[in-house]
């Protein structure tokens, strides 16, 4: 079950100081995160690794950012804001297209 958790946060990826909205999970700069979720906003995973963005995929009229732990490997689709980069929403997509 979603629970909205609005807080304020500087991305561990680069750097960016985020200002969280209780939706914001992810930084609009470079669309890193951090595995602190078992359910969106509930802050209960100890894993605590960085999530990689490694794809973007469309979702009927909204596209998500597809992240994936650097620590243990989980996988989460985040919806994309549109607050988030476009540069670093192509980036990642082109990177998919060709590897």
């Amino acid at each position: 079950m979603f629970k909205r958790t609005i807080e304020d946060f500087t991305c561990e990826y680069c750097g960016k100081k985020v200002v969280g909205n209780g939706f914001t999970n992810h930084c609009p700069q470079c669309l890193w995160s951090k595995h602190v979720d078992v359910d969106p906003g509930d802050r209960l995973a100890e894993c605590e690794g960085l999530m990689r963005p490694t794809e973007i995929q469309k979702k009927g009229s909204e596209y998500a950012i597809i992240q994936v732990c650097e620590k243990c490997g989980f996988t989460r689709a985040n919806k994309a804001q549109k607050e988030d980069s476009f540069d670093a929403l192509t980036q990642i997509q082109s990177e998919k297209q060709f590897s």
